[in-house]
């Protein structure tokens, strides 16, 4: 950031007073620029044994499978999120349940919030940042082609408490480990039910 989105002056990017962070300060009219990690929200919808899984039209991961998912908008709730999104990327129109799933990924400054959904009908097709999307079982589940680790886990995590019978929250963090390769290291919270 160079410049103050209030008066247009430049910023210094320093501790301001009472603070213990270094933020973008603005030498003119002193605006304080928070930067804070963004919320992401979406869901799991289920059709009896199977979910609903989008193929990115958008990079990052393009060509990839995931679960409907992106960014809060201002004035929604997370669950209206987590709907929009849904309907956004699958067309799909779904009653969003209980919370499932909460990871933190401090490494790109984001919260993942995923929902378990029931589909109203089974009716979906592609929105415009969908290549397709599919209702898929467990046994159909590319698990080679899945975009993000959060997804992966989610899904993992998913298929093993379905079988259990037992859904409780499932919290944690996942951090890109460094190197050239893409791995990631995932740390779960005790379960919270």
């Amino acid at each position: 950031m160079r410049y103050c989105s209030q008066c247009g002056s430049g910023v210094t990017f320093t501790v301001p007073e009472g603070d213990n962070m270094p933020r973008h300060v603005c030498a003119q009219c002193g605006t304080i620029h928070y930067q804070n990690p963004k919320i992401v929200v979406g869901c799991i919808p289920e059709w009896g044994d199977q979910l609903l899984l989008c193929k990115r039209a958008i990079e990052p991961r393009y060509g990839l499978w995931t679960l409907p998912a992106g960014f809060m908008e201002n004035g929604e709730t997370v669950q209206q999120g987590a709907a929009r999104e849904t309907w956004e990327e699958a067309e799909a129109r779904v009653e969003v349940g209980r919370l499932y799933a909460l990871f933190n990924l401090p490494h790109i400054n984001q919260v993942y919030m995923l929902f378990r959904a029931r589909m109203l009908e089974p009716e979906f097709g592609p929105g415009s940042e969908s290549l397709e999307t599919q209702l898929m079982t467990e046994s159909e589940i590319p698990w080679d082609e899945i975009a993000f680790p959060v997804i992966q886990e989610s899904l993992q995590l998913y298929f093993r408490d379905r079988a259990a019978g037992h859904f409780p929250l499932r919290t944690g963090s996942i951090r890109r480990l460094d190197g050239p390769e893409r791995r990631y290291e995932v740390t779960l919270e005790d379960e919270i039910v």
